[in-house]
């Protein structure tokens, strides 16, 4: 059994209606499993990181990262190595997270952002709060 169906049936168990108890009407729950890291969500919103990291979003633009879910070896360890590559957070060793998804999450705009686990995330979300 998958980790989403274990979910979904322990939601169900506890009273709680989900989108797989209930196709219409109201839901308690919507899950979601993120499997990437974070920062595979801020590759799928050049403009945003170009309104956070002036010259980012057009460096990650044409570094080949057009499908931000399937980028390998790590997305925080590429995220900052295409920001240094924009000019910025010169000699750091990590990207600062915690800021990062601070600034980032008040730039996303889920209209254009081109991953699809933030899509499917989002739209688990907006389903959830346009029926409470």
């Amino acid at each position: 059994m998958s980790l989403k169906q274990r979910l979904n049936d322990a939601c169900v168990a506890a009273g709680l209606r989900t989108r797989a108890a209930t196709e219409t009407g109201a839901l308690d729950v919507v899950n979601r499993i993120v499997v990437e890291e974070l920062e595979a969500w801020f590759f799928g919103d050049a403009t945003a990181l170009d309104k956070e990291w002036s010259g980012a979003g057009r460096v990650i633009a044409k570094a080949g990262f057009r499908d931000p879910d399937a980028i390998r070896g790590g997305t925080h360890e590429a995220l900052l190595r295409e920001l240094q590559r924009a000019g910025h957070l010169r000699g750091l060793t990590r990207l600062p997270k915690i800021d990062t998804a601070r600034s980032m999450g008040a730039l996303i705009d889920p209209g254009r952002n081109t991953s699809c686990s933030f899509q499917h995330f989002w739209t688990g979300l907006h389903s959830l709060l346009a029926i409470a």
